[in-house]
């Protein structure tokens, strides 16, 4: 007689476990990524934007080759990771993309990658105590960024004075944006919370909605469709095929002199883009576009406000928001701050006005009637004995 033998499971080995999935290049690992991936890439000083994109994604850990803070500036994407409870190495070295394939099933404990019984590569854990000292160190060293920030602007304003100075080059749209508050949109951290903020400003007024890359799935997913797609010419960060096409207008990015192929992707979908001629990024020139046709208002969503969210991002992308935002100056305001000044919500003086206009009206059309004269007749000894009484008691009262 044979007896079932229960047979016990493998224990399971301390660490994070997940599919690798492997690429030096950032944008093009992101569109690859899906929930429980453990996300190996080539990333130096990682941005926000890049770790919110990496959480939305759904990684349960993050394994860089390079340092995530290096010290030049203080960076917000690796806090940002960390307080999402990703489990977050760096520094492990470019041999991890030699030595894995993508899909394999890997293993991290302790800043150690696995495969198997295999040791990939030793790496450094980035918890929330070295964030925070690493930050602390990289403050220290924005003197030299700024500097070098301050001749990169002067470049910038040398390359694209016509354009910031004179308007020209900006592309001439279907959608019509002279007079018109204008929205534009970018995907970025917080962006949920901050269309939710101005959605009573979108419903009663009605702005001209563009969307910046993948900025346009975000109108799309709350419900808006975007009149205006701003992407870049590469298609990295392109959104997706039916946002495209419901836009009434498509303007790509396109560095000066760019052969037609830099947009046939595009028109083998169907889709006739407006090229735009600039080095801008493309946040930058979604809002030049609105401002040079004519926009009453601009109000930007899940843009860089503070300083520390303008110096972190793109480094050749500085010059380009600095010039950008002097040109706009109050033409710009921030999704953050449209709730304090318009929630669209009815006063109850609003309220009392309407009520005391209607009854007034109401009391006028009455007494244009028979019935209303009748009462007025009715009514006139009345107020005129009163107002009598009340005048001789008050001569009285003088005497």
């Amino acid at each position: 007689m044979k007896f079932a033998v229960r047979s016990r499971p493998a224990p399971t080995l301390p660490g994070v476990h997940g599919p690798a999935r492997l690429h030096r290049r950032t944008a093009s690992l992101l569109p690859r990524l899906q929930a429980g991936d453990v996300a190996f890439l080539d990333h130096l000083d990682m941005d926000r934007d890049t770790a919110q994109a990496l959480i939305d994604a759904g990684v349960v850990a993050v394994v860089n080759a390079s340092p995530l803070i290096s010290g030049r500036y203080p960076n917000l994407g690796p806090e940002l990771l960390v307080q999402a409870g990703i489990t977050v190495v760096d520094s492990a070295g470019l041999e991890v993309f030699d030595r894995l394939e993508d899909g394999t099933a890997v293993r991290i404990d302790a800043g150690v990658v696995h495969a198997g019984e295999t040791l990939i590569s030793p790496g450094r854990e980035l918890t929330a105590d070295v964030v925070r000292a690493e930050m602390g160190k990289a403050r220290s060293g924005l003197t030299a960024q700024l500097e070098s920030f301050t001749h990169n602007t002067t470049e910038f304003l040398r390359r694209e004075q016509d354009l910031l100075l004179h308007g020209h080059g900006i592309p001439r749209t279907a959608t019509d944006m002279a007079g018109r508050p204008v929205v534009v949109a970018v995907r970025s951290h917080g962006w949920e919370e901050e269309l939710r903020g101005i959605r009573p400003f979108v419903r009663e007024q009605r702005p001209v909605l563009i969307g910046v890359d993948r900025g346009a799935d975000a109108l799309a997913e709350a419900g808006h469709r975007p009149d205006v797609v701003v992407l870049t010419g590469d298609g990295d960060d392109q959104p997706g095929a039916a946002v495209l096409r419901k836009a009434r207008d498509v303007v790509v990015l396109v560095e000066r002199g760019s052969p037609r192929s830099a947009t046939e992707h595009l028109e083998r979908m169907g889709i006739r883009p407006l090229r735009f001629e600039t080095t801008a990024t493309t946040e930058d020139a979604a809002l030049l576009l609105a401002s040079g046709h004519h926009a009453s208002l601009i109000v930007g969503v899940g843009m860089h406000a503070t300083l520390a969210e303008f110096l972190d991002r793109r480094r050749v992308g500085l010059a380009s928001t600095f010039l950008t935002r002097l040109k706009l100056g109050p033409d710009l305001v921030d999704a953050t701050a449209l709730p304090r000044l318009y929630d669209g919500a009815v006063r109850p003086r609003h309220l009392l006005g309407a009520l005391v206009a209607g009854v007034l009206a109401v009391g006028a059309a009455i007494s244009v009637t028979p019935v209303g004269q009748q009462w007025v007749d009715d009514v006139s000894p009345v107020v005129s004995r009163t107002t009598t009484d009340l005048i001789d008691n008050v001569r009285g009262m003088l005497q």
